[in-house]
């Protein structure tokens, strides 16, 4: 299926031109500076794209030009697809979100919880469960190594729990997670995890299918996402984009991980490589509650499920979200219209990707937006900065 998204001025959708100017001016000036080697940005609202630019280089090894085709290492801009896919299923039938995971997945069954204190750890039965509606809002004890110094982060890094093992596919991923003790009791914090990964196996269990054949059935090519995928094919190599040799902020330099050859194992929570305009495909079809063309792949009452808290008291830590947030079902959620760091509207919903991808969506003002780098070091600076320049270009 081919679909392509309209097109229309600035002006015609409540954008200032000068503004948009400035948004790509501002960026281009830290590809010049050298912070960033380029970038792709796109700017939809009222259904039709107003700004899609390629900046930079795609390549600095090579200064390849940046297209607005490139094809990035999306990273956890994953998170979101795959659940949409879950939740597809759960339209279907398939399980309950209150279901344990271990009722798929008997591994997880009597888990343990680490209890760190004074630098000696001990274990302690799980209180309950966690569930499936755990896993999507990461609630379910589960953690990432890099993201602390605690016990349970150093033994997921002592275990290689990174996921790209050679010989290991999604099933010998998730048991190897299962046999390592939970960080939180289920329920009780939100901590960004590994639980998207989980959710991947899960997918293949229900539906017995691998993750990427579900995935290519049922949402990317439905939606016309062609070059989404967990790997790039030898003909389009030439169109990845790629990261410094050396960190522009002096820092360590974190590697990116091969997209040239199929993976055994397939990331939920981060292994999809895709472009802008594929994505924009997906965040489309959120925007129309479900439905993109003639594709509908979930109810619009999902889709408003999906989107809005589901934390509500439960704490969650600063890994996952900023203040004035809460958290959905594989989206960051606005929930105050001040207090975040950055504009937006009540309602907004958000995710991004360790490697400088990132999105959002703002049903209130009819609009969504992407922006695609490559540089892991300099994420969190350009998701600021981009969601600051978006909202400036709003003058209706």
């Amino acid at each position: 299926m081919t679909i392509s998204l309209p097109t229309a001025s600035p002006e015609a959708l409540g954008l200032s031109p000068q503004r948009t100017g400035h948004l790509l001016a501002t960026v281009q000036g830290q590809i010049d500076r050298q912070h960033v080697p380029g970038a792709v940005v796109l700017l939809s609202r009222h259904g039709k794209l107003g700004l899609f630019e390629a900046l930079g280089v795609q390549d600095p090894a090579t200064r390849v030009p940046m297209a607005r085709d490139s094809i990035f290492r999306l990273y956890s801009m994953t998170k979101p697809i795959v659940s949409v896919a879950v939740m597809m299923l759960m339209e279907q039938g398939r399980f309950l979100l209150s279901d344990p995971v271990a009722k798929y997945l008997p591994e997880f069954a009597d888990q343990q919880v680490a209890v760190e204190r004074n630098g000696v750890v001990t274990l302690q039965p799980a209180g309950r469960p966690a569930t499936i509606h755990d896993l999507l809002r990461h609630t379910a004890g589960l953690t990432y190594e890099f993201s602390g110094e605690s016990a349970v982060q150093r033994i997921y890094r002592e275990r290689h729990v990174n996921l790209r093992v050679p010989g290991q596919d999604n099933a010998g991923a998730t048991r190897v997670l299962a046999q390592i003790p939970l960080m939180f009791q289920p329920g009780s914090v939100g901590d960004y995890s590994r639980a998207t990964d989980v959710l991947g196996r899960l997918i293949e269990v229900w539906s017995g299918h691998s993750l990427g054949a579900f995935l290519q059935r049922h949402i990317l090519g439905p939606l016309g996402m062609h070059d989404t995928a967990f790997h790039v094919p030898p003909a389009q190599h030439g169109r990845i984009a790629q990261q410094f040799a050396k960190d522009p902020d002096g820092g360590p330099l974190t590697e990116m991980f091969d997209v040239r050859e199929p993976p055994q194992f397939e990331s939920g929570g981060g292994g999809l490589v895709g472009t802008a305009a594929d994505y924009a495909h997906f965040l489309q079809m959120l925007l129309n509650k479900g439905q993109l063309g003639d594709v509908r792949l979930l109810g619009p009452r999902t889709v408003d499920y999906m989107t809005c808290d589901h934390l509500g008291d439960i704490p969650a830590n600063d890994s996952l979200l900023d203040p004035g947030e809460g958290f959905g079902l594989g989206f960051a959620v606005r929930t105050a219209l001040g207090v975040a760091p950055v504009p937006g509207s009540v309602g907004t919903y958000y995710w991004s990707g360790m490697g400088g991808t990132s999105f959002f969506v703002d049903p209130a003002e009819d609009m969504f937006a992407v922006m695609l780098i490559q540089g892991i070091n300099q994420r969190s600076y350009y998701r600021q900065l981009f969601r600051n320049l978006v909202y400036a270009t709003l003058v209706d």
